[in-house]
C-alpha cells in the first residue's frame, strides 16, 4: 500500500509566516525601524552630551545655589533661597547688571546694522569676493587675548591711538578704562571688531537664498540698492535676523574675557567696578569660593538671558512683520 507523503504545510503552525513571505516581513521591518530609528539614533550623541554637560550642571548649580556652598568647610547646609534674597539686596549684582546690558546695546545694535550692510555689499558682483569674505572672518578666528590687549593700547590714557587721533581735533586724552560710559564703549568696539564679519557672513549666506528675479524686477522699477535692502532683503532674511539678534544677545549677556583683561587684570571690572559685568561677578565670587552664592549669580544671569531673548525675540518679530 502506497504511502501519502507527509504534508507539509501541517506542520506550521497556523498564521505564521514561512518561507519568502517571513523574509520579506523581516525586510519590512528593518526597513521600518531604520526609517523611524535612524534620526533619533543620529542625533542622540548630542543629546547625551548636552544632557550631560548642560541639562546637569545647571541642575547641579540650582541645587548648589540653595545651599550654603563653600570649600572652606565640609558641610554645606541649607538655606533655601537666602541666597537669592541676599543677591536681589546687593548693589554690586545691580551695578553687574546694568554694565552688562549697557554694554550689550552699546556693541549688539551697531553691530548687526554694520552686518547687514556688509552683507548687502557683498552680496553685489564684486571682484575678489572670496578674499573679503574670508578678510570679514579673521577678526573672529583671532585670540581674544590678542584683541583685548591691542585695543587696550589702542585705547590707552597716554599714548592710545585714539587718544592721539582726538589730539588733532583739540580734544584731550580720555582715561577709557576709568569712565563708565568710555570703558563700555571701549569694550564694546572690540566686541563689534570681533564679531561683526562673523555675523555678515551668516547674513550674507541667507541673501545668496533670496530669488534674484526680485532685485531684477525692483532694479527695472528704479528703486535704489538701500530700498530694495529694505523692502527686499530684510524682510526675505527674517528668521536669520532673528537668529542672529538672539545669538548676539546671549553672546552679550556673557561677555567676560574683554572686562577682565582690558587695560590691566582686574575681576573686579575696574577700581570702582565700572565695568565689571555679570560673568566677572560670577568669577569674583567663585575665586571667594562661595559657591552656593556664585550659583545663585548665574541662575539669575540665566534668568536675565532668556527673558531678554524673549523680548528680543518678539520686538524683531513684530519689526519684520510691519516691514512685510
Amino acid at each position: 500500500m502506497a504511502t501519502r507523503a507527509p504534508d507539509r504545510l501541517a506542520a506550521v503552525p497556523p498564521g505564521k509566516p514561512t518561507g519568502p513571505r517571513r523574509r520579506r516581513l523581516q525586510r519590512h521591518l528593518v526597513h521600518r525601524l531604520d526609517v523611524k530609528g535612524s534620526p533619533y539614533a543620529y542625533v542622540a550623541p548630542f543629546f547625551l552630551l548636552f544632557s550631560a554637560f548642560g541639562l546637569f550642571p545647571l541642575a547641579y548649580t540650582a541645587w548648589v545655589s540653595l545651599h550654603e556652598w563653600t570649600l572652606l568647610r565640609d558641610e554645606h547646609p541649607f538655606v533655601g533661597l537666602e541666597n537669592f534674597r541676599t543677591l536681589l539686596a546687593d548693589d554690586y549684582f545691580w551695578n553687574a547688571t546694568f554694565n552688562t546690558l549697557s554694554i550689550g546695546v552699546l556693541s549688539t545694535v551697531p553691530q548687526l546694522l554694520l552686518a547687514i550692510w556688509l552683507a548687502h555689499l557683498l552680496n553685489r558682483p564684486l571682484r575678489a569676493q572670496t578674499f573679503f569674505r574670508i578678510t570679514l572672518l579673521l577678526p573672529n578666528v583671532t585670540s581674544v587675548v590678542a584683541v583685548v590687549v591691542i585695543f587696550s593700547q589702542l585705547f590707552g590714557r597716554d599714548f592710545g591711538m585714539i587718544n592721539w587721533m582726538l589730539s588733532l581735533f583739540g580734544v584731550d586724552g580720555v582715561a577709557w578704562n576709568e569712565g563708565v560710559l568710555t570703558s563700555h564703549a571701549a569694550i564694546s568696539t572690540m566686541i563689534m571688531w570681533r564679531w561683526t564679519g562673523y555675523n555678515a557672513l551668516i547674513f550674507l549666506a541667507a541673501m545668496q537664498a533670496v530669488p534674484r528675479e526680485l532685485y531684477e524686477a525692483a532694479t527695472i522699477d528704479g528703486a535704489s540698492d538701500m530700498t530694495q535692502l529694505r523692502r527686499i532683503t530684510i524682510p526675505m532674511i527674517r528668521p536669520t535676523i532673528v537668529f542672529v539678534v538672539i545669538t548676539s544677545t546671549i553672546g552679550a549677556m556673557q561677555i567676560l574675557a574683554e572686562p577682565l583683561l582690558f587695560g590691566s587684570y582686574m575681576i573686579t571690572g575696574g577700581v570702582d567696578r565700572q565695568y565689571q559685568t555679570l560673568s566677572l561677578f560670577i568669577y569674583e565670587n567663585f575665586t571667594k569660593l562661595d559657591f552656593g552664592y556664585a550659583s545663585a549669580i548665574s541662575w539669575m544671569m540665566f534668568v536675565f538671558i532668556v527673558l531678554v531673548a524673549g523680548v528680543n525675540y518678539l520686538i524683531t518679530r513684530r519689526a519684520k512683520g510691519g516691514l512685510t
